[in-house]
Formats: structure tokens, sequence, C-alpha cells
């Protein structure tokens, strides 16, 4: 298969195909890595699946904060994805390669996915500032009409951005070779690849991640102030406790995906090592997607509840047909 096919006049060439260079293991640590990456985003799935499928069908948790985090379940699935089965792909076979179309296509799904997961942190932010600031106003101010358009919003944020910058980078002529130094198409390796003047892209690009950043960031400090403010003034300490307590996994979600992403994405220029980079990315794209439902299980009795009654009513229903079965 002819992977760069050349096109005259000049140096440029029309890339048929990128070779996704990935992470440098052979033999033995290749099949562990493989093996950890597989059992990582098989936990992804199972719990990402579960979250989406209990705040659904248990009429407990049909309230705004679930509401949210379904959608943030349902972002990080399709996240996940779009480069997980492709990553596991590539460290399986020799020849590394992806079509331009599909790199532009998973280019654009993880700016869109990684845009609509930072506005949902933000609408949760927002979710518990007015479950903590304002308790007898929450069914009121957070009501279903205003939930819905804060999901829609946020999934339709990344839109303009997934799609202007896509179509922009992968319109612009290539020579610098067709060798992505990565393990899925970003922007910054596939950039290095083109060959004419990428300044006003990159200033337009970073732009606009400080934008999708700093909107749902500021959003949930603001929130998190009132917060604290409102927390500090409830007299018992037991009740200061459990108002903290609801937003303790939401913060620590916030946290991970932040300090992970932050260091890639705000800082393209950073000294850190390709290998590095690599490592910081493979902990934002496959082990904050696993952890999320992990700790929102963990630091919560009411999915813990909805959970074993999911469970309970599977297994009744399991022992009901093997009695109407055997009789």
């Amino acid at each position: 298969m002819q992977l760069v096919e050349e096109m005259k006049p000049g140096n440029q060439t029309i890339i048929a195909h990128f070779i996704l260079l990935g992470f440098a293991f052979h033999g033995k640590m290749q099949l562990l890595f493989f093996t950890a990456i597989f059992f990582m985003f098989l936990a992804t799935m199972i719990g990402n699946s579960l979250i989406v499928v209990i705040t659904a069908i248990d009429p407990a948790l049909h309230t705004p904060m679930y509401y949210f985090l379904k959608n943030l379940a349902l972002a990080e699935i399709c996240y996940s994805l779009s480069i997980v089965p492709k990553m596991l792909m590539t460290l399986l076979v020799e020849r590394k390669t992806i079509s331009f179309t599909a790199c532009a296509l998973q280019l654009n799904c993880v700016v869109l996915f990684v845009t609509c997961e930072c506005f949902l942190l933000g609408a949760m932010a927002y979710d518990r500032q007015v479950a903590i600031c304002h308790p007898l106003h929450y069914s009121t101010m957070m009501n279903r009409n205003l939930c819905v358009k804060m999901a829609i919003g946020s999934w339709l944020s990344g839109v303009p951005g997934a799609v202007g910058f896509t179509t922009w980078l992968f319109t612009l002529p290539f020579c610098g070779g067709n060798k992505v130094d990565h393990f899925f198409c970003d922007v910054s390796p596939v950039l290095k690849l083109v060959c004419a003047d990428t300044a006003l892209f990159e200033l337009l690009i970073f732009i606009a991640i400080v934008i999708i950043v700093m909107i749902p960031f500021s959003l949930i400090a603001i929130s998190y102030l009132c917060i604290i403010h409102a927390v500090l003034q409830i007299p018992s300490g037991v009740g200061q406790k459990r108002a903290f307590s609801t937003c303790a996994a939401h913060l620590v979600v916030v946290t991970l995906f932040y300090s992970t992403a932050g260091i890639i994405h705000l800082r393209p220029k950073s000294n850190l090592s390709s290998n590095m980079k690599k490592m910081v990315s493979l902990s934002y794209t496959v082990v904050t997607p696993m952890l999320n439902p992990i700790i929102y299980s963990l630091r919560n009795q009411e999915v813990k509840q909805s959970l074993r009654r999911c469970f309970d009513r599977r297994l009744v229903m399991k022992q009901l047909a093997i009695f109407l079965l055997s009789g």
C-alpha cells in the first residue's frame, strides 16, 4: 500500500495515510502494555455504561446532578471509543497506519468530546452551587428545561471548533512526512507535518483552547467560592461535612481532568519530552475516564444503593425465570 504519493510542483505531498508512532514498546513489554490498556478500556466502558443505565432507569436518580453525570459518562464513552480501539490495534500490528480521513475524524471527535466534558463539568459545578447555596429554590432554579438546555449546549459547544479547526488543519499542505509522533491524531503532532506557515493557526487554536478551558473553569471556581462561603455559614461541623461531601467526587474529577489535559494543551511549547507528553495524554485519555465512574460510585451512597437495587431486581427476575421454566 502506498502511503505517500508525490505531487508536483514543489515538495508538497498528498498524504494517503499517517503512521502513528505511539509508544516504543516491544515484545513482552508491548503485550503487558496492551493488556493494561485493554482492561482499563473495558473498565471505562462497563463503569460509564452502568452510570448511564442506572441514572436512566432508577427514578431516585432522576435529579439534575445525575442527569449531568449521565451526560458526562456518555461523553467519556464516546471519547474513549474515538481513541482507545485504534490504539489497541496499533499495539497488535506492525503496520501502525491510519487513513487521512480517519485521522481527521479522530481529531474532530477528540476536540468535540473534550470540549463537551469541559462544559459539562462547569454545569455540574453550577448545579452543586444552587443545591447548597439555594436549597429552597433548587427544584425551581434547576428545572428540567434548564438542565436539558445546559446539556445540549455542552454537547454543541465543541462543534464549531472541532469542525472548523479540523477542516482548516487537514486542508493545509503536508510535506514533513507522514509519521505522527503520538498514539492518536492530536493537533500538535499532526501540525508538525504541515509545511505552510502555521503561526495564525497556532494562535487561534491556543485562543480557542483558553476560551474552552477558562469559561467552564471560571464557572467552576466561582461556584466553589460560593459553596465554600455558604458552607462556612453552617453552624454545625456535621452539616459542613455533609455539604462538602456532595461536591467531593466532582472536585476530584475536575482536578484530574484539568491537571492532566491542561499540561498538554495549555502549554504546547513545554519542555516535556515526546514520551512524557504521551504518558500525560494517556492519563486523561485512558486513566481518567476509567476513574470517573469509580470516584462517583465510591463517594456516593445513592449510586451504590441504586446499583444494589438494580442487581437485586435482576437476581429476582433471574430466579423467577428459572422457577417458571422449571415449573
